[in-house]
Formats: C-alpha cells, sequence, structure tokens
C-alpha cells in the first residue's frame, strides 16, 4: 500500500465529527439518545466517570481517621496520576500527591488506602507494582 497516495478529506478530528453530524441531521437521524442526550455529552459524562477515582470503604475511613481532606487540585492530580499508572501498565500503585500516599487498583480506578506519608513513622509501602509521584 503507497501511503503517500492516500488522501484525506478532513483536517481534523473535529471536521471527521461535523460532516458525521451533519450528513445524519441531513438523513433524519437523531443523534440524541432515549434520555436526550448527545453521544457527544454521554461520552464526556462516561470518561470523566472513568477518569475519576473511587474510594474503597477502608479508603475513606482511612481519609477519616488520619483527617486527610484533599483540595480540588490534589484531586485532581491523584486523577492524573492514576491514569499515568494505567497507562504504563502498572495495576497497584502508589500515587504520591504532596505528602500524601495513596495505594491506587488502576483496573478499577479505586484507592485502596491513603496516608500522609509525613505523619509515618516508616514509610514502606507493599503489594504495589509501580509509584507515580505528582
Amino acid at each position: 500500500m503507497d501511503f503517500n497516495k492516500i488522501q484525506n478529506q478532513f483536517a481534523s478530528i473535529e471536521q471527521v465529527r461535523d460532516q458525521y453530524l451533519n450528513s445524519n441531521k441531513k438523513a433524519g437521524v437523531s443523534n440524541l439518545n432515549k434520555n436526550g442526550l448527545s453521544f457527544e455529552e454521554v461520552l464526556s459524562s462516561r470518561t470523566r466517570e472513568l477518569t475519576e477515582v473511587k474510594f474503597s470503604k477502608h479508603a475513606e475511613n482511612r481519609l477519616s481517621e488520619r483527617n486527610i481532606n484533599l483540595s480540588p487540585e490534589q484531586m485532581k492530580r491523584l486523577n492524573e496520576g492514576t491514569y499515568k499508572a494505567s497507562t504504563k501498565g502498572i495495576n497497584e500503585s502508589l500515587v504520591m500527591v504532596d505528602s500524601l500516599a495513596f495505594i491506587v487498583n488502576t483496573k478499577n480506578n479505586t484507592v485502596i488506602t491513603a496516608m500522609d506519608s509525613l505523619d509515618s513513622e516508616e514509610n514502606v509501602y507493599t503489594n504495589i507494582d509501580g509509584a507515580v509521584i505528582m
């Protein structure tokens, strides 16, 4: 196959999306699901759900016991660190955000436990296969 001969009429993914959406409108195809949401809205919502970490009951208890409160910026960095760990193939990751340490199961996008590493006498983390420092 000669890739030099392939011509692409679209310069961006946005043009492809617009072309697809416009052709559906002309054909009378609805872009809304049964709840009245467009594909883009459903995809955006689902993507947010998949990229935001959840906290196990154990992790919630540890946060409460250790009086750990995450700022929105720290939460964003925790999500980013979890995503980075996942893209590198790490299954059980230590994600460090400032002085906070989180053990995250990246497959389930779930924080398993949390601790303030400055309060810990021993900074020993077991059962992890990678770490991300944010």
